[in-house]
């Protein structure tokens, strides 16, 4: 990994050199670099210079870190970063705005070479997951080109100005990458041909040896490909031993010692006592051992006796069935209602922490969020700033619906709030906002604090890691206000314009869904994949005239309008969902909220369920979906 000083000055004098030249006047490229190849004194580098700059071989295309002992600087030139950001600036200046509502995976498989991958790299500053994503595209399209085209496409990949960006980014960012993305980066650098003694590649090797205790067997198989093709060094041989000694010991782990444990314990079931049953718990959570029959005996133990536990074994319950991502509605339900059942005996403080665990589980514990609002409703000011912020995260996220109580809870919460502004940062106060406006909720003061231009100045400086999701806020937060109309102040100052931030959730619609809709209501009147607002995603529009309703779905109470009705069919994942329940949650709220005041009729289809019917129970359950919610709202008009 180590290289004299002067193999690194000739490395840097290559890349300044070629930065300046078009790609396709490199024929005399060789010719021209030649006296920084004779100074160096470095044998090994220069040989290895010239059969990179003569293409003589697929995998050995040069990398511009290789030998550097740290993170190179250029003088002269801009950063890595710089260059990320003036390119995005100069996208988001560009006149073409349409093409930033594109989904990022979606532009990057319409990319046919690595140079187009690249390309793409110069309009956007890409997450470490992005990055991966990118290099693993690279690599892909260089798979079915013939040995010429691809030694010219790796050719023009090292000469792109971006080349280096990407992979000082791949470095810099792979501490923080999934093991998935991480085995993937290294395949993808030593497939494009990226030296093994370049610094991203022994960085990658690195932070490997760190996390592989964290790999699955997917990513291990990546991993042991790509090791297999590489050569000698320290520290890809330290990884193919630390590989080696994973491989001997997990299946036995995951075989006989979780097979052990289970059976161990089911045969133990009636002896269990609550202490084991907790214990066990949190020990399966400490494993990562996800054993199902066991969790549920410890879930039935738990909650039958859930009286008996204390505040800080129960909440190391409910996080123990959160890093498990194990569900029990059962369990769930008794906690909940046993803290709702004795309120009175548990702080603020400990309720809170309660909230967001089940926020967390996606579980909607309706008794307790009813019981705990009443308790704030009558002493608000007890309300620290951690805690005001913690409550509005929970009740916006769960969707929960105070009903006769709702307004005096908003107005209670905007009171503590406005007390709070003078110390709140710019991203706190945006996170509060945001948090009232899924409510339905958009007090004057805190709005109007939140648009000076100082706030929105700080929350859409580029280079801060949270200016994406304030972008993604701040333009949920103009499409309320100019949807919901609230009434406020006309001196309220205008949002910027972030149009081009947010695209909608796109992704395929499921044919069956479009062919069993068309085959009840006819071809003509459904559309699929319909976007409102640029932001909205429908799957299908069903456009219904007076008659054909009266057709579809006779029905006692017929509508006096003659307006055409337009149906939203959105096909729900059950993360959409609160769990065990059909009950919406925040982002899935806010969007049929919407939808409804444009004028639509939205109607929830569980598309999992659906993707096991025929298509004949596929239309009757559609129907009944469909036609019945009609009924239900016709009724209650």
């Amino acid at each position: 990994m180590y290289v004299l000083k002067t193999g690194e000055e000739m490395l840097r004098g290559v890349i300044i050199f070629s930065r300046v030249i078009s790609p396709w006047k490199q024929h005399n490229l060789h010719s021209q670099i030649k006296p920084v190849i004779h100074s160096c004194r470095d044998d090994c580098a220069v040989h290895h210079l010239q059969s990179l700059l003569q293409g003589h071989a697929f995998n050995n295309v040069r990398y511009f870190c290789e030998g550097v002992t740290q993170a190179p600087s250029f003088e002269g030139h801009v950063s890595n970063q710089s260059r990320f950001q003036a390119h995005t600036g100069r996208n988001k200046d560009a006149p073409g705005k349409a093409e930033a509502n594109v989904p990022f995976h979606t532009k990057l498989q319409e990319c046919l070479s690595p140079s187009d991958v690249l390309d793409l790299m110069e309009k956007c500053t890409p997450t470490h997951g992005q990055v991966s994503k990118s290099l693993t595209r690279m690599w892909n399209t260089t798979k079915k080109m013939s040995s010429e085209q691809r030694r010219f496409e790796l050719k023009l990949m090292s000469e792109h100005p971006v080349f280096q960006c990407l992979f000082q980014r791949a470095r810099v960012h792979a501490p923080h990458m999934s093991a998935i993305d991480l085995a993937y980066t290294l395949l993808a650098a030593i497939k494009l041909g990226v030296s093994q003694r370049s610094l991203v590649v022994q960085t990658l090797l690195r932070v490997l040896q760190e996390r592989l205790n964290q790999f699955d067997e997917k990513s291990l198989c990546i991993l042991a490909t790509c090791l297999e093709k590489m050569e000698t060094d320290k520290n890809t041989d330290a990884l193919k031993q630390g590989l080696k000694y994973d491989s001997l010991q997990q299946p036995k782990w995951s075989n006989y010692q979780t097979a052990e444990i289970a059976a161990k314990a089911l045969s133990m079931a009636d002896e269990f006592t609550l202490p084991n049953a907790l214990h066990m718990l949190t020990t399966l959570a400490t494993m990562h051992l996800n054993s199902k029959p066991l969790l549920d005996i410890c879930s039935r133990k738990i909650a039958d006796n859930v009286h008996s536990v204390p505040f800080t074994r129960l909440l190391a319950c409910l996080k123990s069935c959160r890093e498990l991502n194990y569900r029990n509605f059962f369990l769930f339900s008794s906690i909940s209602d046993y803290l709702a059942n004795t309120l009175s005996m548990w702080s603020n403080k400990q309720v809170i922490f309660f909230l967001l665990e089940f926020e967390g589980l996606g579980f909607y514990p309706v008794a307790l969020l009813d019981a705990f609002a009443g308790k704030v409703i009558l002493n608000p000011d007890s309300l620290s700033f951690r805690d005001l912020l913690s409550i509005l995260k929970a009740y916006s996220s769960l969707n929960h619906d105070l009903k006769g109580n709702q307004q005096e809870f908003l107005a209670n919460m905007t009171r503590v709030l406005e007390s709070y502004l003078p110390k709140m940062s710019s991203l706190d106060l945006l996170k509060a906002v945001s948090c009232l406006s899924v409510l339905g909720h958009f007090p004057q003061a805190p709005l109007q604090e939140l648009l000076q231009e100082q706030h929105l100045g700080e929350l859409l400086q580029r280079g801060r890691p949270y200016t994406a999701q304030a972008e993604r806020k701040l333009y949920m937060l103009g499409l309320c206000l100019r949807l919901d109309r609230p009434a406020l102040l006309p001196m309220l100052a205008p949002l910027p314009d972030l149009h081009s931030v947010l695209f909608p959730h796109q992704r395929p619609v499921n044919p069956g869904l479009v062919s069993a809709l068309k085959s009840l209501v006819g071809e003509t009147a459904v559309k699929d994949s319909v976007v409102v607002e640029g932001v909205y995603f429908i799957d299908c529009v069903i456009t219904l005239s007076p008659e054909a309703k009266d057709v579809c779905s006779p029905s006692k109470h017929p509508r006096t309008s003659e307006k055409p009705q337009r149906i939203a069919v959105l096909s729900a994942t059950p993360s959409s969902f609160c769990f065990g329940t059909t009950h919406p949650r925040s982002s899935l709220a806010i969007k049929i909220r919407h939808l409804q005041i444009l004028g639509y009729e939205p109607v929830l289809v569980p598309i999992h369920e659906l993707e096991t019917c025929t298509n004949q129970d596929r239309i009757k359950v559609l129907k009944n979906l469909i036609f019945l919610h009609q009924e239900s709202s016709r009724t209650e008009d």
